[in-house]
């Protein structure tokens, strides 16, 4: 088994083990299918995740561009392809080839296998090449309006120093994102918060020594249970998420334009949070905790005490902190889910996490999670407790941008981050 098959096959035991069931079983569409394969060729690209998520939009705004164009389920959106006959198969297998090696082409070989592997199943004939046609039709018009999306860095980061003076030699990650062309937002700064607390206030005070307490590379606070929600979502590339969403999409009585449809609609959500967050983060240039708790002194307020070898749980990301990107994911991505269940019942959801050994956990609602989720990075030792409320609130808006685009109504989810059961 060559290590792309090995890495897929790892990523179907993750699928199958939050379904509770054999991994892309029959009730498996070929968009969830893509989605696992797309995910394992990710991963062994090495991409960070900010670029992981681009990705991941641009292939499943194509897949359901082209799924729709035959299905025609949603005739409202555009661009509508018309080629009924076509099919849908070989469309959602074409579109992902076309963006993928456009996107990660040193992965082109494992790409096209999969690409082949997949055309294998499909009778070949005239319906097959309608729906290659009409995949690559659609990634086309997608890569052709996201070319310049201002994801290739205009200027390289220039690092601020005196002359002379020693800075650290590792680059932040994706400054440049604030300058990206958004899907949903009007603009990078349309979400844009207040500044993080005053460091003389009691709010910053509180944020402190919670994240000092909580936090820590060696922690009597932290519990067991708050220590594996930690090192659960120290993982961030886009899988972890997606893995939630496949837990819905694989529910039964799923077609496979709605589930085309939820992806886009999660995957343009996550994109514009990552623009959002980066926007405010390189703006407001905070400080993470390990940086303030080795300068409590320093501050100007006299209720945090300087630890001047404290250490955060996990590496500190290499961006400004305030507010936090996983935050406005988790809480984009639930919005979209939320909209998605209308009034009827929530599902259980469920994800799995690499830097967990594989640990599925699960949820009985968009707050648990999305609490869960914000939670955890207070716990990491990389973000403050305002960071992660401040997160979720940008995020249910951008997610709510995603929901009248795809949904075609307004569905703010009103269900707070604290409200509800815990996870199972």
């Amino acid at each position: 088994m060559n290590q792309f098959k090995r890495r897929l096959a790892a990523c179907a035991v993750l699928s199958a083990s939050l379904l509770g069931a054999v991994a892309l079983d029959a009730r498996a569409d070929a968009i969830l299918d893509w989605n696992v394969k797309s995910e394992a060729l990710i991963t062994e690209s090495k991409l960070g995740t900010p670029p992981a998520i681009r990705v991941m939009a641009v292939v499943q705004t194509a897949a359901y561009d082209a799924v729709n164009s035959i299905t025609q389920r949603y005739p409202e959106s555009a661009p509508r392809l018309e080629m009924p006959n076509a099919s849908v198969d070989a469309a959602v297998a074409a579109a992902h080839r076309a963006t993928l090696v456009k996107l990660i082409p040193g992965q082109q070989k494992t790409i096209d296998a999969a690409y082949h592997e997949a055309l294998a199943e499909i009778p070949d004939g005239p319906a097959r090449a309608a729906g290659i046609a009409a995949g690559e039709k659609a990634a086309a018009a997608v890569l052709a309006q996201r070319a310049y999306d201002g994801a290739a860095p205009a200027e390289p980061y220039r690092p601020h120093a005196q002359p002379g003076a020693y800075v650290p030699t590792v680059a932040p990650a994706v400054s440049d994102w604030p300058q990206r062309t958004p899907w949903l937002m009007a603009s990078a700064a349309q979400f844009r918060p207040a500044p993080p607390p005053a460091l003389t206030s009691e709010a910053w005070a509180r944020d402190y020594n919670e994240v000092k307490a909580l936090g820590g590379k060696v922690s009597v606070k932290r519990s067991a249970e708050q220590t594996e929600i930690a090192r659960f979502w120290e993982y961030s590339l886009p899988g972890i998420y997606h893995g939630v969403v496949r837990s819905v999409a694989s529910a039964p009585g799923r077609e496979i334009t709605q589930n085309a449809r939820l992806f886009a609609a999660v995957a343009q959500a996550m994109d514009d949070g990552m623009i959002g967050v980066f926007d405010a983060k390189y703006y407001y240039n905070f400080w993470r905790p390990t940086t303030a708790i080795r300068n409590g002194d320093i501050d100007g307020n006299e209720r945090t005490e300087r630890d001047a070898s404290w250490v955060s749980f996990i590496d500190s990301p290499l961006h400004p902190e305030y507010p936090s990107a996983h935050a406005i994911l988790a809480s984009a991505v639930g919005a979209v889910l939320q909209a998605e269940f209308g009034g009827g019942p929530t599902p259980v959801l469920a994800t799995a996490s690499p830097t967990a050994k594989g640990e599925t956990r699960r949820w009985a609602s968009v707050g648990a999670f999305t609490r869960e989720v914000a939670e955890a990075r207070v716990y990491e030792g990389v973000h403050y407790r305002t960071s992660t409320e401040v997160g979720v609130a940008m995020g249910a808006r951008i997610g709510e941008l995603a929901v009248k685009k795809f949904l075609g109504r307004s569905a703010l989810w009103a269900e707070a981050p604290g409200d509800t059961e815990d996870h199972f």
